[in-house]
């Protein structure tokens, strides 16, 4: 499987907080059953100021760790950026850290908040589709206005979102009402793929294992199979 939404480097976000829990981490996502992991420290302007070189630095030290520990996981790295009215500056300057491609456009990684639905994000995703930037929004399904107006999924998608399911959230760790809206987004054709978007072991833990089983058992091995392999395999080798 390929993971595209983690916090496993240490100490720059709320993931990992040292290198022996991002080890850790990788341990058990290795046992998950993903072989390739996308490192993406939240960019979350006045709370985390991570810029593409100090994610870079960190990653560059994880991969190192990694190696020495003899842990088979290959990793990239790009970083899951909140929605604000910087994104067009950075993008200009080359700011933005891209997960890979989709159809000839960059692939972002663009986090809503988890209250509500912001206002002139129609307005941004067209924008940034205009710009060949393509937005994958991660975890709607535990965004309180979606969970209040669940047509909001298809109203991200028709702006041309990629739509991205935390596995936690088909395991029922995010709760029953999380689990089946995740679940009536599967049955509606509503989800691109599934990533961890892990921060630790033990409260936020990788699940892509057992959210791929859940997945298999309920819709089929081809399902699961795009959802956790083919399309993120796509994105993050498109280079």
């Amino acid at each position: 499987m390929i993971d595209v939404h983690s916090h496993i480097i240490p100490g720059i976000d709320d993931g990992a907080r040292d290198m022996e829990m991002s080890l850790a981490m990788a341990r058990q996502t290795v046992q998950a059953g993903v072989t390739h992991l996308v490192c993406t420290p939240h960019i979350h302007w006045g709370y985390f100021n991570n810029t593409k070189d100090i994610i870079h630095s960190g990653f560059i030290q994880l991969e190192q760790e990694l190696a020495k520990a003899g842990i088979a996981l290959s990793l990239s790295f790009a970083g899951e950026v909140r929605v604000n009215e910087m994104i067009p500056l950075w993008l200009h300057e080359d700011k933005l850290p891209f997960i890979g491609q989709w159809n000839e456009r960059n692939v972002l990684l663009l986090e809503m908040p988890h209250s509500h639905v912001p206002g002139g994000l129609d307005q941004l995703v067209r924008w940034l589709l205009s710009e060949n930037v393509q937005p994958l929004i991660p975890h709607p399904e535990r965004n309180r206005d979606i969970l209040n107006s669940p047509e909001k999924i298809q109203w991200l998608r028709n702006l041309g979102c990629l739509v991205q399911v935390t596995a936690g959230a088909l395991t029922g760790r995010f709760g029953e009402r999380v689990e089946n809206l995740a679940f009536k987004m599967l049955d509606n054709n509503q989800i691109d793929l599934v990533a961890s978007d892990t921060h630790d072991t033990t409260r936020r833990p990788n699940e892509m294992g057992e959210a791929r089983r859940l997945v298999k058992q309920h819709l089929g091995e081809d399902i699961a199979q795009r959802l956790f392999c083919d399309t993120p395999a796509a994105i993050v080798f498109s280079h």
